[in-house]
């Protein structure tokens, strides 16, 4: 008796994590309508239906020809740039913003999540709206990736760049996720369990912090409550952020791309040292350092930002 006891907690154990992911929003149920075409028009929206799946990107701000366009890191989408927004604006930047596949709004989908498949959404994007001449790249965290790959493909359709704890430089993920990555279907098991309550935990101690995404408990509530969330991060983690990624930043280098970093001087998942190994890679990048900030540099510390990338700017 004990043993067929036993073994149905071991199959329950399985399959919950299956059932519990079929249980999860489809992202047609969180999605709002559509406001907007392709034309960049101020504050409208709009889905691109793109060669991995469906892409939703927002326009933020009067319509330019100086355009900024903003790319998320792994796990918070593009609304964790919502405190950098008017003050891009008023720099003259129209700005646009997209969620990476599996998050947000944006759909999901079955193909390894390497930089070349985020180089190929963000190509597509760009492509699909029209947006063929220079344009200024904002990348945090793993977006900062993402920009700088694009940047060292395209150079010359890149303005300028500005990086924000850009990944890919001594790259510290937290537990369990650390964990769960290198140990390939007992992880996807692990991390399918836990993910989303790490993720939770992690937003509720950023809510009690300084941060302008107030709600950012319930924003991430949504967010690992969508399907194919947290399978995404996974992916991600595992097939870009784990990847040495020395090589685009030192292509980087090769061009004439003027380039800002931002850096948090307390942040443990992509720690101070990053600065050193990006300047030996690249040696004309422009370093800020923003005191007392972590990893969340976009939505606890956007007024520092702001004000680096003013003095960027400025500084030509």
């Amino acid at each position: 008796m004990i043993w067929t006891f036993l073994a149905v907690v071991a199959i329950a154990l399985l399959v919950f994590p299956w059932l519990r992911e079929r249980w999860r929003d489809p992202v047609e149920k969180i999605r709002p309508a559509k406001s907007g075409g392709a034309a960049p028009d101020a504050s409208s929206s709009g889905i691109l239906d793109l060669s991995d799946g469906e892409t939703w990107y927002e326009w933020h701000g009067e319509t330019s020809d100086s355009v900024i366009v903003l790319v998320h890191g792994l796990t918070t989408p593009s609304w964790v740039f919502s405190g950098l927004l008017r003050g891009l604006n008023m720099m003259g930047y129209q700005v646009l913003t997209y969620d990476l596949y599996g998050r947000g709004f944006s759909g999901n989908s079955d193909a390894p999540q390497t930089p070349q498949f985020f180089l190929r959404q963000l190509t597509e994007l760009l492509d699909a709206l029209g947006l063929e001449g220079p344009v200024s790249l904002m990348g945090y965290s793993m977006g900062g990736a993402i920009v700088s790959l694009f940047a060292s493909t395209h150079p010359e359709r890149v303005d300028r760049l500005v990086l924000l704890a850009p990944a890919g430089i001594d790259y510290a993920p937290p537990q369990p996720l650390k964990m769960a990555g290198h140990t390939g279907h007992l992880g996807d098991w692990i991390w399918s369990l836990t993910g989303a309550w790490v993720l939770r935990r992690a937003a509720h101690s950023d809510a009690a912090g300084p941060t302008v995404v107030v709600d950012i408990d319930a924003r991430m509530k949504r967010e690992t409550g969508r399907r194919g969330y947290l399978a995404a991060v996974m992916s991600s983690h595992r097939e870009t952020l784990l990847v040495d990624l020395e090589e685009v930043y030192r292509d980087v280098g090769k061009t004439k791309i003027p380039v800002l970093a931002i850096w948090g001087d307390e942040d443990r998942t992509i720690p101070r040292s990053a600065i050193g190994k990006l300047t030996q890679w690249n040696r004309r990048v422009r370093h800020h350092v923003t005191h007392r900030a972590g990893h969340s540099l976009p939505h606890t510390a956007p007024n520092d930002v702001i004000a680096a990338i003013t003095a960027f700017l400025k500084a030509g």
